[in-house]
C-alpha cells in the first residue's frame, strides 16, 4: 500500500519500492555533484557523457566539488549549466565536497558521481526514477569497471553505439552477490548500508538534507559513504540498486588494486566507521562507543534503587545507552554510585535518536532477562516491523521503536510536505504486541533486594 504525500510524491511501508514498478515520474530537476580532484581528462569524459543523457537537458545542472586541487578544473564547451565550487586542500575531504556541491543548488533529486565514473546515456533518467517518486529512496547505480587509459570524449558517442568499447575490468563479486540475493536491495537488514556506493547514489533533495548530510570528519579514503548510507537508513531511507543505471569506473575497482599498506588502510576505515555506525558486525571487538546501537529511555517516576537495578540490568549486555528521566533521575543516578559512561540522566538527545538503529522506552518497573531483551531487539529489528511493545503487571511496560519508522514518521508529519492521511503515520510499519509471559516480563518492587 502506498502512502500518498500532499505534494503528489509518496511513502511506502518497510522498504516497499516494489510498490512503484512501471510507474514513472515526470522528469525531475537533477543536479549533478561531482567531487574532484586533479583528474582533469576523467572530468573532461564525465561531462561529455552528461551531454549525451537522454534525461531533458534543461533539468540537469552539475557542480563540480573540487577539494583542493592545484589548478582549478577547466570546463570544456558544453550546454549544460556547470558551476565549480572549491575547498582548501586539507586532505581526502570527499565528504565534505559532495556537501558543499550539493548546497550550491536547489534541485530536487541529487545524484552524486565521481570524476572518473563515466555514466552511459540512460544513466540519469534511470537512477533519479525513484527519488523522483518516493523522496525517502536512497538508490545506488550498478558501478562497472574499465581501463580507459588514452580514451577522449569525442570516442564516447561511438562506445555507446556500440562501434568501440574500452577493456572491461572485474566487478567485485561481493556486490553483485550482495545485489543479487537481496533483489536489488528489496530485503534489506542491518549490513545492507554496505551496498551503497557513493560514487553512484542518488537520492532527493529532501532525504538529503533531513539526513544531515555526509560526515565531514572523514578525511581519509574510505568508509564516508557507508556512514551516510547507514545514518539514512536510521533516518528512514529506502534502499534501491538500480541496476540498470549502469556507470562506469576508469580502473580496477580498490579490492584489486595495488594499495601500499593495504591492511593498515582498511583498519582506519573500519575503526572511523565503527565510532559512528552501530551496527554489531563492526563492532564485533566489543569497544564501545558514544553512539550505543540502541538508546534506552527510562522513566523513573516509580522508580527505588533496587527497581531501578533490575530493570537497566537486562539490557546492559546489549551495545545500549541508558538515559534516566523524570524527577528522580538525578538522585537515583547519584545512589547508584556508577562510574559506567554509558548511563546518562536526561532525555535521549535528538541527534542519538537519529543515529541509533533502535530506542526503547521502559515505564514502570519491567523486568526482563537478558535472553528475553535480545529476543525483543530481534523481533523489532525486522525490517517490516516499527515497533515492538509488551504490557506487563504494575503498569510496566517495553516499547521498542526502530529508528527507521520513528525518523520517516518524524520526516511526514512535521514539515512543509505531510501525509495527505494523518492516519498513515501508523502504517509504514508494522506494530508487534508481544504477551508479557511469552518474555516473561515481570514488575520489580521499588525497594526489589540488591543483596548477594
Amino acid at each position: 500500500m502506498m502512502l500518498p504525500l500532499d505534494d503528489g510524491r509518496v511513502v511506502v511501508p518497510g522498504n516497499r519500492w516494489d510498490l512503484l514498478a512501471g510507474r514513472d515520474p515526470e522528469p525531475a530537476r537533477i543536479a549533478v555533484v561531482i567531487p574532484y580532484y586533479e583528474q582533469q581528462a576523467r572530468l573532461d569524459l564525465m561531462l561529455r557523457a552528461l551531454d549525451l543523457q537522454d534525461h531533458p537537458r534543461h533539468l540537469v545542472e552539475v557542480v563540480v566539488a573540487d577539494d583542493g586541487s592545484a589548478v582549478a578544473p577547466h570546463i570544456a564547451d558544453t550546454g549544460l549549466a556547470v558551476t565549480v565550487v572549491r575547498q582548501e586542500d586539507r586532505g581526502f575531504r570527499a565528504a565534505a565536497a559532495r556537501n558543499l556541491g550539493a548546497a550550491q543548488t536547489d534541485a530536487d533529486v541529487l545524484c552524486f558521481l565521481d570524476a572518473d565514473t563515466i555514466p552511459e546515456p540512460g544513466y540519469l533518467r534511470r537512477i533519479s526514477r525513484l527519488p523522483a517518486l518516493l523522496p525517502d529512496a536512497l538508490v545506488v547505480g550498478r558501478r562497472r569497471h574499465a581501463d580507459l587509459t588514452g580514451w577522449t570524449p569525442d570516442r564516447l558517442a561511438a562506445w555507446w553505439s556500440g562501434d568501440d568499447a574500452p577493456d572491461e575490468l572485474a566487478e567485485p563479486g561481493w556486490l553483485l552477490d550482495a545485489y543479487r540475493d537481496s533483489d536489488d536491495l528489496l530485503r534489506i537488514d542491518h549490513r545492507s548500508y554496505r551496498y551503497v556506493i557513493s560514487s553512484v547514489m542518488c537520492c532527493s533533495r529532501t532525504l538529503f538534507g533531513d539526513v544531515g548530510g555526509f560526515d565531514e570528519t572523514f578525511e581519509d579514503y574510505g568508509g564516508e559513504d557507508w556512514e551516510y548510507a547507514h545514518r539514512a537508513v536510521v533516518n528512514g531511507a529506502v534502499l534501491h540498486h538500480a541496476r540498470d543505471a549502469v556507470a562506469w569506473h576508469d580502473g580496477a575497482d580498490w579490492g584489486d588494486r595495488d594499495v601500499e599498506d593495504r591492511a593498515a588502510a582498511k583498519n582506519r576505515e573500519a575503526v572511523a566507521v565503527a565510532r559512528l555506525v552501530a551496527d554489531p558486525d563492526a563492532r564485533r571487538s566489543g569497544l564501545r562507543y558514544a553512539v550505543p546501537e540502541i538508546a534506552v529511555d527510562v522513566d523513573t517516576a516509580t522508580h527505588g534503587l533496587g527497581s531501578l537495578v533490575a530493570t537497566i540490568g537486562g539490557f546492559l549486555a546489549q551495545d545500549v545507552g541508558v538515559w534516566l528521566n523524570g524527577p528522580r533521575a538525578t538522585d537515583l543516578h547519584a545512589e547508584l554510585r556508577v562510574e559506567d559512561p554509558r548511563i546518562h540522566v536526561g532525555d535521549v538527545p535528538e541527534w542519538l535518536r537519529r543515529r541509533c538503529p533502535m530506542t526503547v522506552a521502559l515505564s514502570g518497573r519491567p523486568v526482563l532477562g537478558r535472553d528475553a531483551v535480545a529476543r525483543l531487539l530481534t523481533a523489532a529489528a525486522e525490517p517490516e516491523v516499527a515497533e515492538v511493545r509488551v504490557d506487563g503487571p504494575d503498569g510496566a511496560t517495553v516499547v521498542c521503536r526502530a529508528s527507521w519508522a520513528v525518523n520517516r514518521v518524524r520526516r511526514w508529519t512535521g514539515g512543509a510536505v505531510r501525509f495527505t492521511d494523518p492516519a498513515d503515520a501508523s502504517r509504514v510499519g508494522d506494530v508487534v504486541a508481544v504477551p508479557a509471559a511469552a518474555v516473561g516480563l515481570t514488575s520489580a518492587a521499588p525497594d526489589a533486594t540488591l543483596a548477594w
